[in-house]
């Protein structure tokens, strides 16, 4: 039987960050939630001090709204240095961060926000574990939403092993417990079952809603980051795990 443990989540209302809540409580711990909504600013530090008494592990799933490399750059580093921080006055043991696979690959946008985050983590006092993971399967209705000019849906081309935002909640909660995929010196990556094409599944989401908008690819070789997306940089590498329903299934399950 694992050992309960107060565990507190940064990010607990995000995608990723709610899941975990979910998936913590139901293997029996006692989960702080940390996010604006609770009275916790990782920025600022309002509230933190208080909100991780006793806790012995953090989960940072806390994620910036946009694509801007700058703003969300900024406040990672500024929220890793107060949950190191804050975490080392209160004791806490861990701290489980999920990055993104190609963060070690990209040069702009917000993946490439993911590789000062690690490694603000990784310079404080307390141990880190980092997970990276693939794209999740719910990103891909807010591309159709994002890509919508009229009639038309563009959608980037990118080369992804798509991955339900639970299963990297999962493979987050077996870190919190002392399970890890691979030795502490490495950063694990987490994917679906196989490769996807952003074009495809964004069809593949239009067609399950009646939306007769044409989906049309784009790309940009000029563009670091499109071509990153396209070049298959954001694949998981030969030792990630690969988990989950494949995007096909995760959607027959939440239509």
């Amino acid at each position: 039987m694992q050992e309960r443990r107060k565990v507190a989540v940064a990010g607990a209302t995000g995608r990723v960050g709610r899941p975990t809540v979910e998936v913590l409580e139901a293997a029996g711990h006692e989960v702080v939630p940390m996010s604006r909504s609770t009275g916790v600013d990782l920025v600022t530090g309002e509230g933190l001090s208080e909100a991780l008494a006793g806790v012995e592990c953090i989960v940072d799933a806390a994620s910036w709204p946009s694509n801007e490399q700058e703003p969300a750059t900024e406040f990672f580093i500024a929220a890793s240095r107060n949950l190191q921080e804050e975490g080392e006055r209160a004791g806490v043991q861990r701290i489980v961060v999920v990055s993104i696979i190609g963060a070690d690959r990209a040069t702009t946008g917000y993946i490439a926000s993911k590789l000062p985050h690690e490694r603000a983590m990784q310079s404080g006092p307390i141990p880190v574990r980092i997970l990276r993971a693939a794209q999740f399967h719910e990103f891909v209705p807010l591309f159709l939403e994002w890509g919508r000019q009229g009639d038309v849906v563009y959608v980037p081309q990118m080369r992804t092993q798509l991955v339900a935002a639970r299963t990297v909640a999962e493979a987050l909660a077996n870190l919190v417990n002392g399970s890890a995929p691979a030795p502490e010196s490495s950063i694990p990556e987490i994917a679906g079952p196989r490769e996807e094409s952003l074009v495809e599944v964004a069809k593949l989401v239009a067609a399950r809603r009646g939306d007769s908008a044409r989906i049309e690819a784009v790309s940009d070789p000029d563009d670091p980051e499109q071509a990153l997306w396209a070049s298959g940089a954001l694949l998981p590498g030969p030792d990630a795990a690969l988990a989950g329903p494949t995007f096909e299934q995760w959607l027959d399950s939440t239509s």
